[in-house]
């Protein structure tokens, strides 16, 4: 048995010939699984076990910034997990099952990562769904009041206004955009929630530069600002906490 240290952002190869049979239980910290074929594994927090064996992970990795630490439990050790591991209905799970397992058993754990991804995946993509309808609804209501109020959306005198369901298309198609991005980051990124975030926000930012290059009114400019942070109002919040939540 022995307790192995991630730092922030540290990795560590599974060596199948000293890994072989171990079981982990992360004591501190969040770790993440890195499977055989490169692909991100599930992130699992405080007291959570993992088998290693058959289960396809090539590497630990820590998501973090904190020092994690993961108990270590190998066949020399008796197969039991040591007697100061947190008793929790994980641990317990664990405990059983390695007591009454023999040599060709195979854990559940990453095992259970890898077909849980794709369901993932499919939940933020129906988030993603929901919140670009009631960006595009959102949008659409605020300018329809804006033009209520006395607001023509005439650009580059043109002559000719933006219809209301122009502003829909548009916040739908880049909405769909921003899913799509979230949906990357999940799959590929091990801070998939932060790294939205900060692309999601730099993009709203550039986003604001073409209302002032488009030759409209003071009122028109003002208001074509504001049309561009509804959407974003609506469709950041709603992805990055989807994404904290299927990252743990």
């Amino acid at each position: 048995m022995r307790t192995l240290a991630l730092r922030g952002g540290a990795r560590v190869a599974v060596v199948a010939a000293e890994w072989s049979d171990a079981f982990g239980v992360v004591t501190h910290g969040r770790v993440q699984l890195e499977l055989r074929d490169g692909e991100p594994g599930p992130v699992l927090g405080r007291d959570a076990g993992f088998w290693l064996r058959g289960t396809g992970v090539r590497a630990l990795r820590n998501p973090g910034r904190r020092t994690a630490r993961v108990r270590i439990v190998t066949p020399g050790s008796g197969r039991h997990l040591p007697v100061d591991t947190p008793r929790t209905p994980v641990t317990e799970g664990w405990r059983n099952a390695m007591n009454s397992m023999n040599d060709t058993g195979v854990g559940a754990g990453p095992a259970a990562g890898r077909t849980g991804h794709p369901r993932r995946l499919r939940g933020l993509a129906v988030t993603g769904f929901i919140a670009t309808l009631a960006a595009m609804v959102a949008t659409t209501l605020a300018a329809a009041l804006a033009q209520a109020v006395g607001v023509d959306f005439e650009v580059f005198d043109s002559g000719e206004s933006i219809p209301l369901s122009g502003f829909a298309v548009v916040t739908g198609f880049f909405s769909v955009v921003g899913v799509v991005i979230a949906v990357a980051l999940l799959r590929w990124s091990a801070r998939p929630a932060r790294r939205f975030v900060w692309t999601a926000v730099s993009l709203t930012v550039v986003s604001l530069v073409p209302p002032f290059l488009a030759g409209a009114t003071p009122a028109t400019t003002t208001a074509l600002l504001g049309l561009h942070l509804v959407p974003a109002a609506v469709m950041i919040p709603a992805l990055a906490r989807s994404l904290r939540t299927r990252t743990g």
